[in-house]
């Protein structure tokens, strides 16, 4: 992969709960969907991941059950909370306002001298 693009701070729990939000998953499974959905621009670490859906977890947003993985192993299968469903609405918003707010000033024309 040419050029993976960094994740930015504090995007990693919205991106989970979106991955999440398509269907309940593995931890692993939701690296796969996010690499899946950015055409493998998005390199997640699992050092960040696993964290992360912890976090998720224990505010309530996700919640998990064990089951078994397509290759018949044991996994905790991850899926979103009505409160997940709340909290990635409220941030899409807000990063959508955000993105739109930059794209705003990266557009600014220069001033004619």
């Amino acid at each position: 992969m040419e050029n993976p693009v960094e994740l930015l701070q504090g995007t990693l729990d919205m991106l989970i709960l979106k991955a999440v939000s398509l269907g309940g998953l593995h931890g692993y499974g939701v690296l796969l969907r996010l690499q899946q959905l950015t055409g493998g621009q998005l390199q997640i670490q699992q050092g960040s991941l696993y964290p992360a859906l912890y976090r998720l977890e224990n505010k309530r947003l996700i919640t998990s059950e064990w089951g078994e993985s397509e290759n018949k192993r044991k996994a905790k299968f991850y899926t979103l909370t009505a409160a997940g469903r709340k909290q990635l609405r409220a941030e899409t918003d807000l990063w959508n306002r955000f993105s739109d707010l930059v794209a705003g000033v990266l557009g600014a024309i220069p001033e004619e001298s």
